[in-house]
């Protein structure tokens, strides 16, 4: 048995101000292993020297990205009016399959054709490989878009939220079939379309059916899975093969930091 030989600390101590490091904890940083002392206010200072700083000038710094073509892959707006939701008319040409179409009419007709429809968080909209027989408007919440993965499991296609839209090829391939599954993330109400609806007005439209047909035939540009254009390359030929002119174009208007001196704190 030991014990601590140490005086005890009177009251006119205890009040005075610590102008040096206690004896316990002298014994602690003298006797163990120990790493850089941290303190929550600040970042660590090892981890301000692992993440990979670029030291740059003051100045504004633009983002020249590659110019995308988003052909009627915009935003779709709606009109509330308490708890019933209708989308606006004219927003159906955001639909790549009626970008163009200008006939107020017929958008009207396919506007007031639309089911307004609730699901709750975990339910399926759509299922992979179940028949696809409706256009989907998002008017509130959020969805998670998942299907098959390079090896054959489950990935994520990224998520959907309010204005946006899928299965706006429906109309183009009547016997067609889901590719991915869609399941609402939170709780969610979204405008149907319903392909015998849109099939309905087509047949008393002969604008509408001269467009769907003009929109098949027209021969859609090569481009990326992000929507820019390909770049045409060739490699390992022999002889004389004609070289391939590709123009890559670039955002006219593109994203720019001004950046002058800032401080950044990590937590």
């Amino acid at each position: 048995m030991t014990t601590s030989v140490e005086p005890e600390p009177t009251e006119q101590a205890a009040d005075r101000p610590q102008l040096s490091l206690g004896t316990t904890a002298a014994r602690q940083l003298a006797t163990t292993t120990k790493s850089v002392p941290q303190m929550q206010g600040i970042s660590s200072r090892w981890l301000l020297r692992v993440l990979p700083w670029v030291q740059v000038s003051a100045g504004t710094y633009r983002v020249n990205r590659r110019l995308t073509y988003t052909v009627g892959n915009g935003i779709v707006e709606f009109i509330t009016t308490g708890s019933e939701i209708r989308v606006i008319p004219a927003e159906l040409g955001e639909l790549p399959l009626l970008r163009g179409f200008e006939d107020n009419a017929v958008l009207e007709a396919l506007a007031a054709a639309c089911v307004q429809r609730e699901y709750a968080p975990g339910d399926a909209l759509a299922e992979q490989g179940r028949p696809a027989d409706q256009v989907f408007l998002i008017a509130h919440g959020k969805l998670t878009k998942t299907g098959p993965g390079k090896y054959g499991d489950e990935t994520d296609l990224g998520s959907l939220g309010a204005g946006d839209f899928f299965g706006e090829r429906v109309p183009l391939e009547p016997d067609g079939t889901w590719g991915f599954t869609v399941r609402a993330t939170t709780r969610c109400t979204v405008l149907t379309l319903p392909l015998q609806a849109f099939q309905e007005v087509a047949d008393r439209s002969e604008a509408l059916r001269t467009h769907i047909e003009g929109f098949a035939s027209r021969p859609a540009p090569p481009a990326n899975k992000r929507g820019e254009a390909d770049i045409t390359v060739t490699s390992g030929h022999s002889g004389e093969p004609v070289i391939p002119g590709t123009f890559v174009d670039y955002e006219p208007g593109p994203r720019e930091y001004e950046l002058s001196v800032a401080q950044t704190v990590l937590r």
